[in-house]
């Protein structure tokens, strides 16, 4: 996922992002005002976070 995707989302949710923050960091900002885990880049094979955006990217990355 590009970088301006992301700013895209995060300013529809209201999260303004940080200086030096890394875009693993940054995702998982979004996924807790999503309502989910901040779990992005951590699952090993199986995520049972169904309704995240991020979900594909993050299992097949």
């Amino acid at each position: 996922m590009e970088l301006k995707e992301l700013k895209e989302k995060a300013k529809i949710l209201g999260i303004k992002p940080k200086k030096g923050l890394k875009k693993t960091d940054f995702i998982r900002s979004i996924q807790i005002a999503e309502g989910n885990f901040p779990c992005f880049g951590t699952a090993k094979d199986y995520c049972d976070q169904l309704n995240c955006y991020f979900r594909k990217d993050c299992l097949f990355k």
